[in-house]
Order: structure tokens, then C-alpha cells, then sequence
């Protein structure tokens, strides 16, 4: 499978099936943490707390223990779907007053809010919200999981001890965020060098060049020695909450000790025959939800996705769109950064399946370091509206609301798990893979090479340019249109992976732009 990138260049993802377990995730090097752990006898919990882990540390600036997300989890032998919810908060001590707006002007980052004076609410300790990964991964691992928890963590420690690898593509994250990371003494202390992107490892050099996350392989060490709760309950909560109070954000370990993740049941629909989980209450669930409803009123072409159905994938996220920004709180429009989220999807042998999204909310989150811990903290408070009076509005001790959506699936002998990375531009592409497997029984490798476009709430519609000149024109005669590439970065689409379970063959895929994605067998097999 491939797509047309130029007249000259062909960029495909193989995707392998197999009867072993499989872990999709954003990096290769933690999926093969989580594959590893899949082989030395684990389910498909131990894996995801495995690779949640190690991808905080090979990539830091898209998610870690600082950071916070949602889960969806697939219990082979009970027959059904729990989910995680570990979101972040705001601390309870956060004073509205102290966000002052303004007089005119948008936020140059994730969303066009009003711009609040200093850009706290963005930059800064004054953007940290209270980190909830660590707790939900406690959780998980106390309900569901087979292997000691120290052991799951040890491929984290591991890597942090060696150090981030700066190739070109850590270099290029690196480098986008550059004038940010100097105002904070740690961050440009971790990731520059004399105040500019670190040099990229050489290309014939036999050293790699790394970065020191040593103090991050000592935390991380004693999580895994005292367990998750140790982030809130113990001397690591501590110094994170001191580290944040001393660079002026109000983030307290009586914050930290009051954090709670929690089980509840899954918000739970039929589309045409395929039934999916999501998350409920304040994520992209109930907007995915909400798209396929409408969807389900349309005819859809008859055996590929066309005019009609990118016409349906328009009409029902506008409309899921116009609800979630009326009633959930208004999230705007996404535009110059792009989320620091990261996303990855487990199947183990016996049909277990996780997919799970974390994040940092922006690239490099508050793009602050905590010098203590070694551990970049998010700005979850940038999720909230700085003007008062709206339903999502800046408050303290308040739920952020997310964006993300992971999501199970089954038609017939078919299940599947899948997610992604990408702010507001997430739920589009959920929705979409989501219908080309229930609408037109694609496999893995045909769901992910497939054209999406994306519809996000905004005045245009961003469209691949290489779909079919019919479904373009469709789509102009709707709203106006922007045609663009799939490419490296940014990422005009979000980011997906995903894996799926099909007459006792499991397969993975992760978006084909993405030069660190891949799923690996637990067999150590590219999957």
C-alpha cells in the first residue's frame, strides 16, 4: 500500500500479521519495551504500562510522568471494556485574578483563547496543572497487572540512564521549541547548548550524541522501588510541588496528594453493526459519538470511501464539533503548535487490547523542567478559557477537558484499537479510520494508508491532496477547502496507531509519516 507523496517518492508502512502480541506505539524503541515485556509472559496492561514509561523518555516533549490522558481497555476473558481516566486538574490554590487578559489579540499556541498577560496560562510553572499519568498507570497495574510493577518500569530507567539519542528528528522537535525552552533555566539546561538546538548525532560519527536524563532515571527509579503513588504521596510530590512554587506556579503536593484517577464504564455505541467504546465525560468521546450519529443517517458509498462518505465525515464532525464547543466548553481552533500527546495500542495473544493516549497538552508542555525530579511538566491549564463565564472557564480544583479519544471496536471477528496524537485534529481521524473498517471492512494496512481529511470545528476543511478529484469538488460545495500532504513535519492530520484482531491474527499499524512509529510483535518482529 502506498500513496503519492510527488511524482518520484512512495511512502508505505508494511503491516505483518501474526499470532503473537502487538504493541503500535509513536516510538519503535517503546514498543519493542512493551513487546519485550508481551514475550517474557505479560498481558496487554503490563505492555501498555511498559511503554508508557519508556516513550516519556524517548520522547519528552510529547508526553512522561508529568503529563495526563485517558485509557480504553479490552478484558478478553470478562468480555468487556473498562475505562481509565487520568486527567489532569487544576490545582486547587490557582486564582483566576492572577490570568489577567489582554486588551486584544489570539494565542499563538494551541488554541485561539484570548492572550492572557505573560502568556501564563501557556508558558511558564503558572501553566502546570496536576499530573495524573502516574496515578492511572498505579491503577492499572493494581487491577490488572501480572508482572511486578518495578520490573514494567525498568525499561524507562534503562533508557534514561543511556540518555535521548539527538537525531535528526529529536533535533527538529527540539529546534521548533528552542526560544521557548531558553526562558526556563533546566529545560534549556536538558535540551540546548548555549541556548540553541543541540548538535545532531553525526552522520558517519561512531559516539552517538545524547542528552542526560539522569535525574529523570533516578525518579523513575524510585517510582518503580516505591510504587505510583510515590508522585503523590512521597518525597517525589515534594520536590515536584516545590519546584513548581519556586518558579511561580501553584501546583501543591496537597494537590498531588488529593489526585485520584478512576475506572468507570465506557460510553458505548452501535454504528451499522460495529460496536465501539470510548471514553465518556470530558474527552473526544461523546464528539466521536455524536459524528457517527449523524454518519448513520447517510448513505455511505458502496465498497471505498468517496464523495458520499467524506460528504457524511464532514457533516457529522461539524455537528459533533458545534456541540462540544457549545456545551463541553469551548476548546477553539487549533493552529500553530501541535499537541504534545503521544498515542499507542496494544493486543496481547489471548485478544487483550489497550489504547491509550498521553500527553503534555503542548509541545514541551509548560516547557519547564522541574529540577528535582528531571521530569518537563505539562500546561494543562491552557486547556481552560481564560474569560470567565463560559462553561470551560479557568477555575481552580476543575477537570481539564481533553481531546483525547481512544477507542475500541468489534464487527464480527473483528476488534480493534486505535487512537492518536494531534490536539483537535484527533477525533477526525478516530472517527475516520473507525469507518473504514465498519463501513468498508478495510484491513489495518488499507485503514491507515487510506486519504483522511480533517474537520475540526473551523472554517475549512483540510484535505489530502492526493483523494480523487470527485470527492475535492464534494467537499468545496460544503465549505472551503486546503489540500495538502501527508508529510514528516508538521503533521497537517493527526498522528494515529492502532491494532487490530482479526480470526486470531493480530496486526499493528502506526500513522506512515511518522519516521519513529512502528508496531513490533512480541516476537521482535516488525509487526
Amino acid at each position: 500500500m502506498s500513496r503519492n507523496l510527488s511524482t518520484s517518492m512512495q511512502v508505505s508502512k508494511t503491516v505483518i500479521e501474526t499470532e503473537h502480541g502487538v504493541v503500535a506505539a509513536q516510538h519503535r524503541i517503546a514498543a519493542e519495551a512493551g513487546a519485550a515485556v508481551l514475550a517474557a509472559g505479560g498481558d496487554a496492561v503490563d505492555a501498555a504500562i511498559a511503554t508508557s514509561f519508556a516513550i516519556g523518555v524517548v520522547e519528552p516533549w510529547m508526553s512522561g510522568p508529568a503529563g495526563g490522558g485517558g485509557l480504553m481497555l479490552w478484558r478478553a476473558d470478562e468480555g468487556r471494556a473498562y475505562a481509565l481516566n487520568y486527567g489532569m486538574r487544576s490545582p486547587a490554590a490557582l486564582d483566576p485574578a492572577e490570568y489577567p487578559l489582554n486588551k486584544d489579540g489570539k494565542s499563538d499556541d494551541l488554541f485561539p483563547w484570548d492572550t492572557v498577560e505573560g502568556e501564563r496560562n501557556v508558558q511558564g510553572a503558572t501553566a502546570v496543572a496536576v499530573p495524573g499519568l502516574v496515578d492511572g498507570m498505579g491503577k492499572m497495574h493494581a487491577r490488572f497487572g501480572t508482572i511486578p510493577w518495578a520490573e514494567l518500569l525498568s525499561p524507562a530507567i534503562a533508557l534514561a540512564k543511556d540518555g535521548l539519542l539527538v537525531d535528526w528528528f529529536a533535533a527538529l522537535n527540539i529546534a521548533s521549541s528552542t526560544r521557548a525552552l531558553a526562558k526556563d533555566p533546566d529545560a534549556a539546561a536538558l535540551f540546548l547548548e548555549d541556548g540553541q538546538w543541540p548538535t545532531v548525532s553525526g552522520w558517519t560519527a561512531l559516539a552517538d550524541k545524547r542528552l542526560d536524563m539522569s535525574t529523570m532515571a533516578r525518579s523513575l527509579q524510585e517510582l518503580a522501588e516505591q510504587g505510583a503513588r510515590a508522585m503523590y504521596d512521597g518525597d517525589l510530590a515534594q520536590m515536584l510541588a516545590r519546584d513548581v512554587q519556586d518558579k511561580g506556579g501553584s501546583l501543591s503536593a496537597e494537590d498531588l496528594r488529593r489526585y485520584n484517577a478512576f475506572f468507570s464504564d465506557p460510553l458505548s455505541f452501535d454504528y451499522r453493526g460495529t460496536r465501539f467504546d470510548v471514553l465518556p465525560g470530558l474527552t473526544a468521546g461523546p464528539t466521536m459519538q455524536e459524528a457517527m450519529k449523524v454518519m448513520a443517517a447517510r448513505a455511505l458509498d458502496a465498497t471505498v470511501p468517496g464523495a458520499a462518505a467524506y460528504g457524511a465525515y464532514t457533516d457529522g464532525l461539524d455537528a459533533a464539533y458545534a456541540t462540544r464547543l457549545e456545551t463541553m466548553g469551548y476548546d477553539g481552533e487549533t493552529h500553530g503548535h501541535e499537541g504534545c500527546t503521544t498515542h499507542f495500542s496494544v493486543v496481547d495473544k489471548r485478544g487483550n487490547m489497550v489504547s491509550q493516549t498521553q500527553t503534555l497538552l503542548s509541545i514541551f508542555g509548560s516547557r519547564v523542567v522541574s529540577p528535582s525530579t528531571g521530569f518537563l511538566l505539562n500546561n494543562g491549564i491552557m486547556w481552560f478559557d481564560p474569560v470567565q463565564g463560559r462553561p470551560n472557564s479557568l477555575a481552580p480544583d476543575k477537570p481539564c477537558l481533553m481531546n483525547v479519544c481512544p477507542v475500541l471496536g468489534s464487527k464480527g471477528d473483528t476488534r480493534f484499537a486505535f487512537g492518536a496524537s494531534g490536539g483537535r485534529k484527533i477525533v477526525s481521524a478516530v472517527t475516520q479510520l473507525a469507518s473504514f473498517v465498519a463501513d468498508f471492512d478495510m484491513d489495518l494496512a488499507d485503514t491507515f494508508h487510506q486519504p483522511r481529511i480533517d474537520v475540526s470545528g473551523g472554517d475549512t476543511i483540510v484535505a489530502d491532496e492526493t483523494l480523487p478529484d470527485d470527492v475535492l469538488a464534494a467537499l468545496r460545495s460544503k465549505k472551503p477547502v486546503v489540500t495538502t500532504k501527508r508529510t514528516i513535519f508538521p503533521y497537517a492530520f493527526a498522528c494515529p496507531a492502532g491494532v487490530m484482531r482479526k480470526n486470531g491474527k493480530n496486526s499493528g499499524c502506526t500513522e506512515i509519516m511518522s519516521p519513529w512509529g512502528d508496531a513490533i510483535a512480541e516476537n521482535k518482529g516488525s509487526a
